[in-house]
């Protein structure tokens, strides 16, 4: 039954970690090799059509150790996702590396690894974005600057603060420069960041975190400055089957809006609560709850050329929804989930004119793993 229960809560976790079901496919002479993936049957309903239709996708990938001595082992990983709703001509386009990157253990001293990974910011925003498929969107993109997955990144890791002090964890990690021609919303400079945690017991547990960045030269043609930078804290409680999570974030020239925008500051928060059931006919039922608000600062609704003003600047949600799910397990290789974004933004012209969804968006999903 424990094991079960561990199982269950693990699976709610698959958006921060797609290997809890990895089956080893190699273990010989101090060297091992798992294997992992899924398959998401994902169908989305919406009164907005970008919002609507089928979402399934294939993700698999591989997770490797090697023993070098007794005190120095090397690991790498890499993990591959296919969109799977497009024709087959045109599939090539909807393939992408997730992640990619190999790295040194040293014992009790910690680890390093180079590649494409999470950044550290990401490390606050994981304890929210564990939705069975909403949720983590406020602020944390993928390829910008350290708040989501990026490449380029340096990661220096270790657990026990490296062996000094009990159930305090740190992270600091360098980005190097990465721009991407006509595409200022996926490029950054170079830039560093750090991630603190501390298990303080009885299930609660503290985080924080911070990164800046040089932004490139594409990006300072906004004249909103020279750096790109975010700071995060969260806590959460996980224990007797409940799990609870708050996480609250500012960035600055950071996080995009819109399909050409950036935000020259934001003010975000998450919410989340999960009740998973244990034993009887509800067993491995996870029903969750959450909320997520990004209030953007000094955000502009561009006009058309022949209106009195070309832009018009001020303070507007970005993102306000409340999410309400739950996902059930049949068992460790098969589970399903139903989650409904309930979208609180009102379709005005700052959300038109950025091509912001104000609908709601119901998903409803299928999961076969490994």
């Amino acid at each position: 039954m424990m094991m079960r229960k561990s199982l269950a809560v693990l699976i709610s976790a698959l958006v921060a970690s797609s290997s809890v079901n990895a089956a080893e496919i190699y273990n010989k002479d101090s060297n091992k090799l798992d294997l992992y993936g899924k398959v998401v049957g994902l169908n989305y309903i919406s009164s907005n059509s970008n919002e609507h239709g089928d979402k399934t996708y294939a993700r698999f990938g591989f997770k490797g150790t090697t023993e070098i001595s007794q005190q120095l082992s090397g690991y790498g990983q890499w993990e591959y996702n296919i969109k799977t709703n497009t024709p087959e001509e045109s599939s090539a386009a909807n393939a992408a590396t997730r992640l990619a990157f190999a790295g040194l253990k040293f014992a009790d001293f910690g680890s390093f690894d180079y590649g494409r990974n999470f950044g550290v910011l990401y490390d606050v925003e994981a304890w929210t974005d564990l939705n069975p498929e909403f949720g983590g969107d406020t602020w944390s993109r993928t390829d910008n600057f350290m708040s989501g997955r990026s490449n380029s990144l340096a990661t220096l890791r270790t657990k026990d603060l490296f062996g000094s002090v009990n159930n305090l964890n740190f992270a600091l990690q360098y980005q190097g420069k990465n721009e991407v021609a006509n595409k200022p919303l996926t490029s950054n400079g170079e830039g560093w960041g750090m991630s603190s945690s501390y298990e303080l017991g009885n299930g609660v547990s503290l985080a924080a975190a911070f990164a800046q960045s040089n932004r490139t030269e594409a990006q300072k043609a906004d004249n909103n400055g020279n750096s790109a930078e975010a700071w995060t804290a969260g806590i959460k409680y996980n224990a007797n089957q409940l799990y609870l999570a708050a996480m609250y974030a500012e960035s600055k020239n950071m996080t995009p809006y819109g399909k050409t925008s950036v935000a020259p500051k934001t003010k975000n928060i998450e919410l989340v609560a999960q009740y998973l059931f244990v034993g009887g006919a509800a067993d491995g039922l996870r029903p969750s709850i959450s909320y997520l608000q990004s209030t953007g600062q000094g955000v502009q609704t561009t006009l058309a050329a022949d209106e009195a003003s070309s832009v018009q600047t001020g303070n507007h949600a970005l993102v306000k929804y409340i999410e309400v799910g739950t996902s059930y397990n049949f068992n460790k290789n098969m589970y399903t989930y139903v989650d409904y974004k309930i979208n609180m933004l009102n379709k005005d012209e700052f959300t038109t004119r950025n091509g912001i969804n104000t609908d709601n968006v119901l998903g409803l999903g299928l999961v076969y793993q490994f």
